[in-house]
């Protein structure tokens, strides 16, 4: 019997749990705006793959699927422009708006 990744496994609950899914979206942007990008990099990236997929996104998005899949990635360096508009996306497509708070 194959054990499941630790990614398979959150990738599995945030398709059956609905606020680990947001409170998974809010911690990838958490960490973004303190700092952490690598860890906000790599949470929305599974995020998103658990979500709605870097082809959906490309297409809501209008960034190639593999610009995002990049700009997701260990070193991907991602503009401002495209990340808040990614940001956006995710956070219609869940139903949530954050907003940053002092």
């Amino acid at each position: 019997m194959k054990s499941k990744s630790f990614n398979e496994l959150v990738q599995g609950r945030v398709k059956t749990d609905k606020k680990f899914a947001e409170a998974l979206l809010r911690e990838g942007i958490d960490a973004m705006l303190s700092g952490d990008v690598d860890t906000g990099k790599t949470i929305l990236r599974d995020y998103i793959k658990a979500t709605v997929g870097f082809e959906k996104l490309g297409e809501a998005t209008g960034a190639p699927p593999k610009s995002l899949i990049r700009m997701f990635g260990p070193r991907g360096n991602p503009q401002a422009r495209n990340l808040f508009s990614v940001i956006g996306y995710l956070q219609k497509r869940a139903g949530i708006s954050l907003h940053v708070a002092g």
